[in-house]
């Protein structure tokens, strides 16, 4: 019998005898970072990764948003548009005083968490409440948390939870895509009891997005064209008409640098920009623009090569916001550095033109919000000057200010003489 990977539990097993199991093997985990066999895969590499960033299995997830923030930056998220759906389909089993509705965005940060009040009161008193940080990094494995990390629908039950204080709980949450550009935008999630693991409640996560996605395809403005997706991705993701497809490594770098470039790069233009100073006959350029036209057709054009229909992509998208001021919205529509793996020069200064950027104007600009989302990001967490600004622009009275305060401390202490920290190389935790 074949088991599907991403079910909590194959039909028969035993949930008490289950959450047993995997409860002493958390403990040893915790204890010597050994998994045992008994551990499904997708469960064992997600406390791998919550080790790594977290200091210990049992901690509160931070709160990031609150208020009039909160409010402000739910109602302008596009998933805010098929609330009302996600609430149709998943809304009922919400109000059962059993369960919960959860939505959040691409970066862990839940946008709404529904249900019933005892339910929603339980769950408040390990942070999964609107505005909280319920990503890996932060939150240790959990089903929104896992599902954005792997793009893709996931049950977590009980003691599976990397977290001891949310080990009480199962979930389910499935990712959402914007549909025209592929990108991903968050997760919905219904959480509860062990009931939870059975096969139906990941079916019916999955539809919900799904249909979802459906809706904000048929939306008022939504129209086919031509996204390339490269932030905080290896392999780009190009929708072309609605049709998606994962490119190579060499062809996402060479339609990135495309993309750019609207007027189009001689051979030895884009020689220079995927290969440096490396020799390189012109016959390999050739072989790999003749396999990149095999699989995007009319959409690549020669002499010089370029991109014969406009390709948006999402890094355009951060530059685009922060032309327009939108520091913050620049900060959500960024996703990671372009293609972090590449080494292809003109890759890399594109890489670093656009953090550079980002970065100084988040310094300048001097808005806590926009401060605190660059510093809770991989690419902040270790960034002493952005923590130490981000201290000066909270007022007194905010309540992550003493939490803001600790880490410039720890970071100031890191980067002292004598500590062997250098601004071109962090400390780490």
């Amino acid at each position: 019998m074949v088991v599907n990977p991403w079910l909590a539990l194959p039909t028969g097993d035993d949930p008490a005898e289950r959450c047993r199991t995997v409860r002493g093997a958390h403990a040893a985990f915790a204890a010597g970072g050994a998994v045992a066999p008994q551990v499904r895969a997708v469960v064992a590499a997600s406390w791998r990764r919550s080790a790594a960033a977290l200091p210990g299995p049992e901690f509160m997830a931070p709160v990031e948003l609150y208020g009039a923030e909160l409010e402000s930056y739910r109602r302008a998220h596009p998933l805010a548009a098929v609330l009302p759906l996600v609430r149709e389909l998943l809304g009922t089993i919400a109000d059962d005083g059993a369960h919960l509705l959860a939505v959040c965005d691409a970066s862990g940060r839940m946008l709404w968490v529904e249900g019933h009040a005892g339910v929603r009161r339980g769950a408040e008193r390990m942070n999964f409440v609107a505005g909280a940080r319920w990503d890996e990094r932060h939150a240790g494995t959990n089903a929104p948390g896992t599902a954005l990390t792997l793009d893709h629908a996931v049950q977590i039950f009980a003691t599976e939870h990397y977290n001891r204080l949310v080990q009480p709980w199962t979930c389910a949450a499935a990712p959402v895509h914007d549909p025209r550009t592929g990108r991903l935008l968050g997760a919905v999630d219904l959480t509860g009891g062990d009931h939870l693991a059975a096969p139906h409640s990941l079916a019916l996560v999955q539809a919900t997005a799904r249909a979802a996605e459906a809706q904000l395809a048929a939306a008022p403005g939504a129209v086919a064209g031509h996204a390339l997706s490269v932030l905080g991705r290896d392999e780009a993701l190009l929708v072309a008409d609605g049709r998606r497809s994962r490119l190579g490594r060499r062809h996402s770098e060479i339609l990135l640098l495309l993309a750019g470039r609207p007027e189009g790069l001689t051979g030895e233009q884009l020689t220079a920009a995927l290969y440096g100073d490396r020799p390189v006959p012109p016959v390999t350029l050739r072989a790999e623009l003749s396999r990149l036209r095999r699989l995007v057709g009319p959409l690549l054009g020669s002499r010089p090569y370029r991109l014969c229909a406009p390709v948006d992509t999402d890094l355009a998208r951060v530059e685009r916001a922060m032309a327009a001021g939108d520091v913050r919205g620049a900060l959500r529509a960024y996703d990671g550095p372009p293609l972090p793996l590449s080494e292809a020069p003109g890759v890399c200064r594109l890489r670093r033109g656009l953090e550079g950027r980002l970065r100084r104007a988040v310094l300048t600009g001097g808005d806590a919000g926009a401060l605190q989302l660059w510093a809770d990001s991989p690419w902040g967490e270790e960034d002493l000057e952005v923590w130490e600004r981000l201290l000066a622009a909270l007022p007194m009275s905010a309540p992550q200010r003493g939490a803001v305060a600790a880490e410039a401390r720890r970071l100031r202490a890191a980067y002292a003489p004598g500590s062997g920290a250098t601004s071109g190389q962090p400390p780490r935790r």
